[in-house]
C-alpha cells in the first residue's frame, strides 16, 4: 500500500478535538430537534422519536459496550489510550440522561397534546371509560392472552435471560384477595410486540375521536384477569441492550461464514450494555429483577414508563395523510427514461442519478439487462447492505445461472445486516457465482458494479459507482449519488479494484479512482496541500467537503493547517464532527454545518478549488480512521461538465439552507435575506425542472 507521507507541522499548536462519543450524541440530538420542530408534520415527528430511540439503542449496543470493554482493560493498557474511557463513559451517561429527560418531555408535553388536537388519543390503563374497558377485556381474552407467559420471580436466584431490545414488564403483586395471608409475588413477562406485529392496539373510533393504547397498558389493565388472587399491582417496564460488537478475527482463513453465524447467536446473548428502567419502579421490584437477570447497577440507565420508542415506526396513521410529509413522487431521470437500453445509453455519455429524488429502478434495469444480454460475459459487484428481497442479488443470481462469470464481494461484517448477507451469499454460491467474503483485516464498504461485454471481439466495460448501497428500501430515504459510466479512465481502475478483491495484493496503481486504504488518504492530503500552496502564493484557495462523519485526527490536523494558511473550508457533516471550527489561530477559516431533514444525507462529495480548475470527487468514504485505513472505499472523479453542474447545484442548496441546517452547537442557521431555502425540497424542485415540460416527471 502507498506510504503515508503525512507530516505533522513543526511546533504544531495544541489542536482542539471534540470527543467522538459526545459528538455522536450531538448528532442524535439533531434528530430529537426534528421531533420537536412544529414545522414537521405530526406523524413524522413521531417517526423522528422512533429514529432517535433506535439510534440510541445501537449506540449503546456498539459504542457504549466498547467503552465498557475498554474500562475493563488493565490500568497500564488504559493509560496508553488517548482518553480515559471512564471519564468518557461518565460524560456519555450524563448527556444521555439529559437527552432522555428532554425526550420524555417532548413526548408527554408536546406530541401527546398535538395528537389530542387531531382527535388521536393515546390512552393509558387508567383513562378507559366503561365501554372501552369491556372492549379491552375482550381483546385481551381473544387476542393477547395466549401470547403472554409470566415468569414468577421466586426467592431463589434462578437466572432469567432477557432478550436484546425487547420490552418486559416487571410485576409486583400485592394485597391478596383471600382472607388468609399470601406473600407478595413478583413476575416478569415479555411484551409480545413481534407476535402481534405492533406495539399498539387501536380501539373503536367514537364520534370522530380515535383511540389507541400501548400493549403494555392493555396488560396493566388486565393484570387482575391474569392474577385473580391479588388486587393491587405495580407494573414497570425494563429493556436490555446487549453488546453487539462481533469479536471476530478479521481474516478469512477457515470458515468465515460459520464464524459470523456463531457470532450472530452470541449477539443475542451478549454482555448487557444497559438496562433501561422506569425510574418509578419500586426498589424491591427493581432489586428482584436485577437478582434474577444478574444485571448490576453499572448497567442501570433511567428511562421512562415506556421503552423501545423505535416501535413508533409502526404507530397507526389512522389514514390521515395531512399529518405526514406531502408526497414527493420519485422522479424520472430526464434522459435515461427515454432509453430502452441502459447499456446503449452508457455508450453515449455518463449519467448521475440522485436518490431518493430520482428512481433506483435504473440500477435494477442495468443489472437485469446485463443478466440476460448474450454479449455480457461477466458481472462483478460489491454487496454491503442489500434489501431482504434484493432485486440486485436476484439479477446476479440470474446472470450466474445464464452462464456469465459473476463475481460478488459480500461483506459479512456489515453490522446488523450480516444475516441477510449470509442468505444472499448462499444463494449466489448455489447459482455458480464466485463469492468473495471480503478482504483480510479490511471491511469492504465501497459500492461498485462492473459489467463486461463482448462487442465485436473486444471486451468493453460498463461501471456503476455509488455513495449508497444496493438497497431498494434505503434508496427511498437515503440521499445518495450514483454514476453510470463507460469512461475507460474509470473502468480500467475498476478492473484493478476487483483484481485486488481476488488476489489481495495491494500493489495496484490507480490513476483516477481514490481507493482506501491504498491511495485515498494520500490523494486527499495532496489535494489539500495544493490548496495550501495556492493560498500561500496569494491565489484563491478553498474546499467544500461533504461527509457523514469527520473523526480522523490526521485529516482534521491537515484541515487546521489549511485554515491557518488561509484556505477557506466549508464542511457539510451530518453526524460525528471532531473538528472544532472558528478557533482563533487554528480554524477561523472553517465553517461546519449539519443538515437533518426528511431524508438521511448519505452522500460524500469533495470539491477542491484547484486555482479555478475545480476537482470533484464523489465517494463511499467518510473521513474516519476506519474508512481511510481499515476499509475498502472508492472515490470517483466527475469529468463530465453537466454532472459537475448538477452536483454543484445540489451542494450550493445545502450551503444556503437556512431552514434545516445547524451549527456544530446545534443552533439553527438563519439567512439574513430570509430566503427560506430548505435544501432537500430545493433539490427535488431542481431535479424536477430538468425534465422536459412535455414529459411526465414521475416514475409510474
Amino acid at each position: 500500500m502507498e506510504k503515508d507521507n503525512t507530516k505533522e507541522p513543526k511546533s504544531a499548536p495544541e489542536y482542539p478535538f471534540t470527543n467522538r462519543e459526545l459528538s455522536w450524541l450531538a448528532f442524535n440530538y439533531r434528530v430529537l430537534q426534528e421531533a420537536k420542530d412544529k414545522r414537521v408534520p405530526l406523524l413524522e415527528r413521531i417517526k423522528f422519536m422512533a429514529i432517535f430511540s433506535s439510534n440510541l439503542d445501537e449506540y449503546f449496543k456498539v459504542r457504549v459496550a466498547t467503552l465498557k470493554r475498554l474500562i475493563k482493560l488493565k490500568k497500564k493498557t488504559r493509560q496508553k489510550l488517548d482518553e480515559d474511557p471512564s471519564d468518557t463513559f461518565d460524560q456519555v451517561i450524563q448527556e444521555v440522561k439529559r437527552q432522555q429527560e428532554e425526550f420524555g418531555h417532548v413526548f408527554r408535553e408536546s406530541l401527546l397534546a398535538d395528537l389530542r388536537e387531531h382527535d388521536i388519543h393515546l390512552l393509558t390503563e387508567t383513562e378507559l371509560n366503561n365501554e372501552q374497558q369491556e372492549w379491552v377485556k375482550t381483546y385481551f381474552h381473544e387476542t393477547l392472552e395466549e401470547h403472554l407467559l409470566p415468569i414468577i420471580l421466586d426467592a431463589t436466584d434462578t437466572h432469567l435471560f432477557l432478550k436484546d431490545q425487547t420490552v418486559y414488564l416487571g410485576i409486583h403483586m400485592l394485597e391478596p384477595t383471600e382472607k388468609e395471608q399470601r406473600p407478595d409475588r413478583f413476575a416478569m413477562l415479555e411484551i409480545p410486540t413481534k407476535k402481534l406485529g405492533s406495539r399498539f392496539v387501536k380501539l373503536p373510533t367514537v364520534k370522530g375521536k380515535r383511540y389507541v393504547m400501548f400493549i403494555d397498558d392493555v396488560i396493566r389493565f388486565c393484570l387482575p384477569l391474569m392474577f385473580p388472587k391479588y388486587t393491587k399491582f405495580h407494573a414497570h417496564a425494563v429493556k436490555v441492550s446487549r453488546d453487539a460488537e462481533l469479536d471476530i478475527e478479521e481474516e478469512v482463513s477457515g470458515n468465515l461464514m460459520a464464524k459470523i453465524r456463531k457470532s450472530l447467536k452470541k449477539r443475542e446473548t451478549g454482555y448487557p450494555a444497559r438496562l433501561l428502567y422506569d425510574p418509578e419502579t419500586p426498589k424491591d421490584l427493581l432489586d428482584r429483577m436485577m437478582i434474577h437477570t444478574a444485571i448490576t447497577e453499572d448497567e442501570l440507565v433511567e428511562g421512562s414508563k415506556y421503552h423501545n420508542f423505535r416501535d413508533f415506526f409502526n404507530f397507526p396513521d389512522f389514514n390521515l395523510p395531512e399529518l405526514k410529509y406531502k408526497p414527493q413522487p420519485t422522479l424520472i431521470h430526464p434522459e435515461l427514461h427515454k432509453e430502452k437500453s441502459m447499456i446503449a445509453a452508457m455508450q453515449k455519455k455518463d449519467y448521475l442519478v440522485h436518490y431518493p429524488y430520482q428512481s433506483f429502478d435504473y440500477v435494477l434495469r442495468l443489472f437485469n439487462e446485463a443478466a440476460v444480454d448474450p454479449k455480457v460475459t461477466a458481472m462483478s459487484a460489491t454487496l454491503y447492505r442489500v434489501a431482504d428481497k434484493s432485486a440486485i442479488a436476484k439479477a446476479l443470481v440470474k446472470a450466474a445461472k445464464n452462464g456469465k462469470l459473476v463475481t460478488v464481494v459480500v461483506e459479512l461484517r456489515a453490522r446488523f445486516d450480516e444475516e441477510s448477507n449470509i442468505f444472499w451469499a448462499g444463494k449466489l454460491q448455489k447459482a455458480g457465482a464466485n463469492v468473495i467474503f471480503g478482504v483480510p483485516d479490511l471491511k469492504v464498504h465501497s459500492k461498485l458494479g462492473l459489467i463486461t461485454r463482448n462487442e465485436n471481439g473486444k471486451l468493453v466495460n460498463y461501471a456503476y459507482l455509488s455513495t449508497g448501497n444496493y438497497n431498494e428500501d434505503t434508496s427511498k430515504i437515503y440521499a445518495d449519488h450514483a454514476l453510470f459510466t463507460s469512461d475507460t479512465r474509470l473502468t480500467k481502475d475498476m478492473e484493478q479494484v476487483f483484481e485486488f478483491f481476488i488476489d489481495r495484493q495491494p500493489d495496484k496503481k490507480f490513476k483516477h479512482l481514490l481507493v482506501a486504504p491504498i491511495n485515498m488518504r494520500q490523494s486527499f492530503v495532496k489535494l489539500i496541500d495544493k490548496e495550501i500552496k495556492n493560498a500561500q502564493k496569494g491565489l484563491p484557495a478553498s474546499m467544500i467537503l461533504k461527509m457523514n462523519a469527520l473523526q480522523d485526527e490526521r485529516m482534521i490536523k491537515k484541515l487546521y493547517t489549511a485554515s491557518q494558511a488561509g484556505v477557506k473550508i466549508q464542511l457539510l457533516v451530518r453526524g460525528i464532527c471532531c473538528l472544532l471550527p472558528g478557533v482563533e489561530g487554528i480554524s477561523e477559516n472553517i465553517e461546519v454545518r449539519s443538515i437533518v431533514d426528511r431524508y438521511l444525507e448519505h452522500a460524500r462529495v469533495y470539491i477542491f478549488h484547484n486555482n479555478g480548475e475545480e476537482k470533484y470527487y464523489v465517494a463511499s468514504a467518510d473521513w474516519m480512521t476506519r474508512n481511510l485505513s481499515r476499509r475498502v472505499e472508492v472515490g470517483f472523479p466527475l469529468y463530465q461538465q453537466d454532472l459537475i453542474d448538477e452536483v454543484r447545484t445540489l451542494i450550493d442548496y445545502q450551503l444556503q439552507d437556512d431552514t434545516k441546517a445547524r451549527n456544530v452547537d446545534n443552533t439553527y442557521l438563519s439567512s439574513t435575506n430570509q430566503s427560506d431555502i430548505r435544501s432537500q425540497y430545493a433539490s427535488y424542485d431542481y431535479l424536477r425542472s430538468l425534465i422536459p415540460e412535455d414529459t411526465s416527471p414521475v416514475c409510474e
